[in-house]
């Protein structure tokens, strides 16, 4: 759903490439709406537009699409030029070989590989050349070519596997959302290992297609949240919007076709509970709505399903390190 929220990591990680090379980011923080104060608390989140605007902000700044995290910037419109490039392919294998020669053209950019291991596919990424302490880019460029490929051939691409090249980090909680499937963390490459059967799918875009989507791309590719079809997205589907109205666990449980004794196991194996998601799933509703002027704060707070604004207050201060008041106040 829309409403899922970005942790308060990946807008630090973003500006970093730009800080790096000595440039004020404050002023493009507040032109995206974000508050400065969100860069301190690292419970803070913040909107999925804001962070597509963020994107836009720095990629138009910088005139890079690498975000200063690549010792040569990689000019903005050169992803657009790659789409055009392969968006004629009849095949998704054809396209996805012909835009990693693309990006192959360039000096010291992040070299991407398609390559078939038996049944399986895997898109490599190597990112030795580049600096990159948060490995933003590197997971932006998973995450930016795992929705191209989707896109072309108008269906989801299950991914079997994640690896990394890297030990855990300290966002690693929120690679359920960005890499659903089993995630190899410390591994030889980084990479998608998804089935083979898609490379022979043919592309169901055209040029007419690629410049709507091109709009708001890459930005909006790597902040649109794509839950898929992990537990965890399925239970929120399930729950819904209305917060008064949710259904209790065993109601969850019974049309997911498990018993409750299965689905709190299978929650506890992806590290959460129900409680756990229905208080996320609420934060992030109280983010979605508080970035939008058109409910008073105690609206929200009873459409929430709290009792009284108070009770509000404290949750959100809780969840997010701000209060509503402050996460809703704009900076001139």
């Amino acid at each position: 759903m829309r409403e899922r929220t970005i942790a308060s990591h990946f807008v630090r990680a973003a500006l970093c490439g730009a800080e790096r090379q000595g440039y004020d980011c404050l002023p493009l923080l507040r032109q995206a709406g974000i508050q400065p104060a969100v860069l301190e608390e690292p419970r803070a989140r913040v909107d999925p537009e804001q962070f597509t605007r963020l994107l836009q902000l720095l990629w138009e700044f910088l005139d890079d699409e690498y975000l200063g995290f690549c010792h040569q910037p990689s000019k903005r419109g050169t992803f657009a030029m790659m789409c055009y490039a392969i968006i004629h392919c009849r095949t998704l294998e054809k396209a996805l070989s012909r835009g990693a020669l693309f990006y192959g053209l360039f000096a010291e950019a992040p070299t991407i590989t398609l390559s078939r291991e038996g049944d399986w596919a895997r898109l490599s990424v190597d990112d030795s050349t580049l600096w990159d302490p948060d490995h933003f880019l590197v997971e932006s460029l998973l995450v930016i070519w795992h929705r191209l490929a989707s896109w072309l051939i108008g269906q989801r691409i299950r991914l079997e596997a994640t690896s990394f090249a890297y030990a855990a980090p300290a966002h690693a909680g929120e690679y359920d959302l960005l890499f659903p499937g089993p995630r190899h963390l410390a591994a030889p490459g980084t990479s998608l290992l998804f089935h083979a059967r898609y490379l022979s799918m043919p592309l169901l875009q055209d040029e007419r297609s690629l410049k709507q989507f091109l709009e708001h791309s890459p930005a909006d590719l790597l902040a649109r949240p794509d839950g898929g079809d992990s537990l965890t997205s399925r239970i929120r589907r399930l729950l819904g919007r209305d917060c008064s109205d949710w259904p209790d666990l065993d109601t969850v449980a019974q049309q997911l076709h498990m018993s409750p004794q299965t689905l709190r196991r299978h929650l506890r194996e992806e590290g959460s509970s129900f409680q756990e998601l229905k208080d996320h799933l609420r934060r992030d509703l109280a983010i979605y709505h508080l970035g939008r002027d058109d409910l008073p704060i105690q609206d929200i707070a009873e459409q929430l399903g709290f009792s009284e604004p108070s009770a509000f207050h404290r949750a959100f201060k809780k969840w997010t390190g701000l209060t509503p008041g402050a996460y809703r106040a704009q900076e001139g």
